[in-house]
């Protein structure tokens, strides 16, 4: 089945290495969407025509351009038209980045959306001023609302990251690419073990953080 291809040398050993580089651009590009998309999401319940025009063009781009187009565009195509040279991994973290604020933007925009304006003026009716009544009142049902959806979001930006093997970074699935090609003639099977090893991988670190939004969902829906 060429699952004993892993027992050679390190190749499990690198496996693993390849899956940390993955999961250290995933968490880089986590943490910048969380905090863009949140002051993005706030930005397009803004009363302000241009500003919610400018920042619906952008989340239509990206859902309409497909990552690895982006990713192209950001590592060769910035290379190309305007001669900076920036890494790889820079570049990954840059779209993914780039697409994780717009998907980030969109929960924060919908979960204040779903705020009745009533809730706001009952507040400052009671005294409350408008800081008070973002701390208590609103940010606390926006977190519950959007918590389950962004784990959802975050799991998806983790399995997307097996695009960046195409602009030459060593992740994971480069270097299940790479050990079948060194073994192809003494494991000619090898193909099936080494991807069946990936998929068990990124199962491992996707599915609990998957069980937790579902735990969520169930805990506050109850």
């Amino acid at each position: 089945m060429g699952f004993e291809v892993l027992l050679k040398g390190n190749n499990m050993i690198r496996l693993l290495g390849g899956l940390a580089v993955a999961l250290k651009i995933s968490l880089i590009s986590v943490c910048i969407s969380l905090i863009m998309g949140t002051v993005f999401g706030s930005l397009m319940n803004d009363r302000h025509p241009l500003i919610k025009k400018i920042l619906r063009a952008y989340l239509e781009i990206v859902r309409i351009m497909p990552q690895l187009v982006l990713l192209f565009i950001a590592y060769f195509g910035t290379t190309k038209a305007l001669g900076v040279n920036i890494s790889a991994e820079a570049a990954s973290i840059i779209v993914f980045s780039f697409w994780g604020s717009a998907e980030m933007a969109d929960l924060v925009r919908g979960a204040l959306s779903g705020i009745p304006p009533a809730q706001y003026e009952s507040s400052l009716a009671l005294g409350l001023t408008y800081h008070q009544t973002l701390v208590y009142i609103i940010i606390p049902q926006i977190i519950r609302r959007m918590l389950p959806l962004s784990i959802n979001l975050i799991t998806r930006m983790i399995k997307t990251t097996s695009l960046i093997m195409m602009i030459g970074i060593v992740e994971v699935l480069k270097v299940g690419q790479q050990i079948i090609e060194a073994n192809r003639k003494n494991y000619p099977n090898a193909a099936f073990g080494i991807y069946f090893t990936v998929f068990v991988l990124y199962f491992a670190v996707c599915w609990p953080i998957s069980m937790l939004s579902r735990y969520l969902e169930r805990k506050w829906e109850a």
